[in-house]
């Protein structure tokens, strides 16, 4: 009887080949066609199919990348390829770089800008009538209450007192009763002259609740009559088509800008409300740079809020970032805005 052959050492990463009954068996082969996995096989993935049995309990992702290591070439590829399978992609582009692939699919990318010919309402729901804009039902006025609230929070770098929100949400709520599409300038005057009813609903008179609403409707005339007019101050441009393959916001003119999360978060609220009109169709909803919406605690919030409702709606959402780090520094050990970070990333 011979020898055995010698011991061999090898480390984990090798051990899988040596015994490679220790490798898990794949996530399958329906999705689309991502590249090769460390055994040589096809990888593909599809998160609505893992999602529909049981692989995932729910279809969000984080894509994790540092510069120049293919984060957005895998982003470009996967939204390129999922129009295969009739899946749609919409796209807030804080950089600029989802033209080209807006034009390969036959659409043009809605650059935003101050004074530009583009402009979205936040506060709309895109493809509805005036009409059924106005009978919007109360989760639709709340959600569109905690926006306001999230961007003006945003903007002070405060939490609104509980007076201002309250103000908040009656301005809101006045003029969704008297317009058909409400819009941010409409809410700044209804904060600044307040309604005899909406003052007498919480048992005070019109010059204290326009006192209590004074600080938020500064904040957010910003964006009515400010440096950052022209872009979320008014009805959605007529025309824009919300069926293409590919939907693109591109933001890149106020990259460098310190309202940056706060534009990312009217461009976001606005595809957000567009999901509600489901009409079956899944779609991707890509928000690139998401450091610059984590960073400020109430616009975190109120983002972690959309991606839950945005779930019910048949979209996945897909939030980019460079490294975890920046999900660690989105606020001081142990924040609120840490934990939702990082509640995100979970």
């Amino acid at each position: 009887m011979g020898k055995p052959p010698p011991s061999h050492r090898a480390t984990t990463a090798h051990l899988q080949a040596a015994y490679p009954f220790v490798a898990e068996g794949g996530l399958g082969d329906r999705g689309v066609y991502i590249g090769r996995d460390l055994f040589g096989g096809a990888f593909t993935y599809d998160a609505w199919e893992l999602y529909a049995a049981g692989a995932l309990t729910n279809p969000n992702m984080v894509v994790l990348g540092q510069i120049g290591r293919g984060k957005s070439s895998f982003v470009k590829a996967l939204v390129w390829r999922q129009q295969v399978f009739g899946r749609q992609a919409w796209v807030v582009d804080p950089k600029g770089e989802y033209g080209p692939l807006a034009a390969a699919s036959g659409a043009t990318a809605l650059r935003i800008m101050p004074g530009g010919s583009v402009r979205l309402n936040p506060l709309q729901t895109p493809g509805a009538s005036a009409g059924e804009t106005r009978r919007g039902d109360g989760d639709a006025r709340r959600r569109q209450a905690e926006l306001l609230c999230s961007l003006a929070a945003g903007s002070l770098g405060r939490s609104l007192t509980p007076s201002e929100r309250t103000a908040t949400e009656l301005a809101m709520a006045t003029v969704g009763e008297r317009a058909a599409e409400p819009t941010l300038p409409a809410v700044v005057d209804a904060l600044l002259l307040p309604d005899r009813d909406a003052a007498r609903s919480v048992h005070t008179d019109v010059n204290t609740l326009a006192a209590d609403g004074r600080p938020v409707a500064l904040e957010l005339r910003r964006l009515v009559r400010g440096d950052l007019a022209g872009m979320f101050d008014g009805p959605t441009t007529p025309g824009i088509d919300l069926a293409s393959h590919l939907v693109v916001i591109d933001l890149s003119s106020l990259y460098a800008s310190p309202a940056l999360g706060l534009l990312m978060s009217c461009a976001t609220a606005w595809l957000q409300t567009a999901l509600q009109h489901d009409d079956g169709v899944r779609r991707l909803v890509v928000v690139d740079e998401a450091w610059a919406i984590l960073s400020n605690l109430a616009i975190a919030r109120w983002l972690q809020a959309g991606f839950k409702l945005a779930r019910a709606f048949g979209a996945a959402n897909v939030a980019v970032v460079h490294r975890l780090s920046d999900l660690k520094a989105a606020g001081a050990d142990g924040s609120e805005q840490q934990r939702l970070a990082q509640g995100l990333l979970a």
